[in-house]
């Protein structure tokens, strides 16, 4: 049933608007608030309350289903909450702003609204281009990449914990509550963002991504984004120098390897779905 639901998200994704609509996190955030107002819940308890316990319920509710009409019952829920735990917003879409500023040959206007709607801030053009090409392989990989690897693997509880434990790392103004959704979400990055590494080296330049992959593999401290932006760079193979002249080229080969690397991924769920 994971590979089915799998690629009921893609049809939902392509041709519908339930993502926008299902993808509500005013309850949520609102408990988040809540409990960091009281100021009387220690983080792990916060934690606990906020993720923990939305996945236990979920897992107990599949509990009860997948018996039911051989599981029939649990599908929609599968399906809606693999939805719900995919990224927010569409990364490709937000950088149009960008990309029109970039294609006009207005740097000022670039730096002004990649700091505007991405939130990146550099000191020129150059610097600019380099971070917004990691921040389209990093939306990439924290909205969808990383959401199918943890349900595909352990089921709909793990994605949903994934994402949850991104919104408290994204909007929580409690220091120490941040930092520990931060180093739970750290520990769940690391294997996936390895594997679409990997994945790029079959998809892209292999040599040159398991030269920089030799080096982190098991690096536990460089995160998760620079890993896969420094890696989606090298592999996407087109020389720097030319970065500048080929500004939107370049993002757009990086997203073509990027749905290569999905491809694979789905292929190998395909595969892995027929013989176990």
């Amino acid at each position: 049933m994971s590979f089915l639901v799998l690629v009921l998200v893609l049809w939902v994704e392509k041709f519908s608007a339930l993502r926008q609509r299902l993808q509500r996190d005013g309850f949520f955030l609102g408990e988040l608030v809540r409990l960091e107002r009281s100021g009387k819940v220690h983080p792990w308890w916060s934690l606990a309350i906020l993720v923990l316990a939305p996945v236990a319920v979920l897992v107990l509710l599949l509990h009860v289903l997948e018996p039911v009409a051989y599981g029939l019952l649990a599908l929609p829920v599968h399906l809606l909450v693999l939805i719900y735990s995919l990224g927010r917003g569409d990364a490709k879409a937000a950088l149009g702003p960008f990309r029109d500023a970039w294609r006009r040959g207005d740097d000022q206007a670039a730096l002004h609204v990649a700091e505007r709607d991405l939130g990146l801030v550099a000191d020129d053009a150059p610097s600019l281009l380099i971070r917004v090409q990691g921040y389209l392989v990093w939306q990439a990989y924290q909205s969808f990449f990383a959401v199918i690897f943890w349900y595909f693997l352990l089921g709909p509880g793990a994605a949903l914990g994934y994402r949850l434990l991104a919104l408290c790392g994204e909007h929580s103004g409690q220091p120490a509550l941040k930092a520990k959704a931060e180093q739970l979400r750290h520990a769940l990055d690391w294997l996936p963002v390895r594997v679409l590494a990997l994945s790029f080296a079959l998809v892209g330049n292999f040599v040159a991504v398991m030269r920089v992959m030799l080096h982190e593999l098991l690096n536990w401290r460089i995160s998760a984004g620079h890993l896969i932006a420094r890696v989606g760079r090298v592999a996407d193979d087109i020389p720097d120098a030319q970065d500048s002249q080929r500004g939107l080229a370049r993002l757009d080969s990086l997203w073509e390897l990027l749905l290569r690397s999905a491809v694979l991924w789905y292929t190998g769920f395909a595969l892995w779905t027929v013989l176990v």
